[in-house]
């Protein structure tokens, strides 16, 4: 089995990141930016590349890293407290035991994650004002933005996916650096640096989530049409409001009737997927 040079993956992967903090304007000069590290892949992947970014990017920008100790059983902290004083970054892990409150809120047989969500939430906008941050940083990717799109699609009948940037309730400028980078590239990276990965003992170890099951499906749809998610994420940049039938959004924009123009001010499909291809 051939495996690709180091080098071609981590330049795919700061093109892409890089993309997306142009395109939407996720960093500024002065940021201080808190990086959420979960000790998985993809956050560690967002760190490295955004460290790699801050010695050479136009605007000055400083990274915090934080971790949320949710009290997991056997949750081996002390593997990424020493990789992080190992790299010099400004660390800090939270210890908060979300753990207890999930497991005995939900039933047997429910899933954890929106609940463990909203607290880790919670959690981290607490700490991202005490520590006089600007930006949260989250590590989701392409294919957490599209199984997201898919899931509002198919359970909760809304069409919407992960916002790039958002703004909370209370202020925060949350941001998602890795929005263009493809899952399979970080796990390439992951795996070639050799970052300590830590396991999900809470949400990772239940099987019968419907994003696992989503996640599932698209993996089957790339095997058979190669370069589908890159179609499907070129998708989310092309929309046609006047196609839709949300009567709100019609009022909103002063649609009486839709116009059939071809191609009028969409973004070339293409684009991603030769971003993606290229190496």
């Amino acid at each position: 089995m051939n495996v690709e040079p180091l080098a071609g993956v981590e330049r795919r992967l700061t093109r892409a990141l890089s993309r997306a903090l142009i395109d939407f304007g996720m960093l500024e000069n002065g940021d201080r930016v808190m990086v959420c590290v979960s000790g998985g892949k993809d956050s560690y992947t967002m760190l490295h590349l955004l460290r790699e970014l801050a010695r050479r990017a136009p605007v000055a920008f400083e990274l915090v890293v934080v971790n949320v100790d949710q009290g997991h059983p056997g949750y081996p902290a002390d593997r990424l407290r020493s990789y992080m004083r190992a790299e010099g970054y400004d660390f800090h892990m939270i210890e908060e035991d979300t753990y207890s409150i999930v497991t005995d809120k939900i039933p047997a047989g429910k899933t954890f994650c929106s609940l463990c969500s909203r607290l880790r939430r919670g959690i981290l906008y607490r700490v991202a004002r005490e520590l006089r941050c600007t930006k949260i940083a989250l590590g989701h990717h392409r294919e957490d933005i599209l199984q997201t799109l898919l899931l509002n699609l198919f359970f909760s009948g809304q069409l919407g996916a992960m916002p790039p940037k958002l703004v909370s309730a209370e202020g925060h400028v949350v941001i998602r650096p890795l929005a263009y980078c493809a899952e399979e590239d970080i796990a390439a990276y992951a795996r070639a640096k050799e970052f300590p990965i830590l396991p999900c003992d809470l949400c990772g170890s239940q099987d019968n989530l419907q994003r696992k099951q989503v996640g599932a499906l698209l993996n089957d749809l790339e095997e058979k049409h190669p370069g589908i998610k890159s179609v499907m994420l070129a998708a989310t940049q092309n929309v046609r409001p006047s196609q839709l039938l949300d009567k709100d959004l019609w009022r909103t924009l002063g649609l009486s009737a839709a116009k059939e123009v071809e191609g009028d001010g969409l973004v070339r499909i293409d684009r991603l997927v030769r971003d993606h291809a290229a190496s």
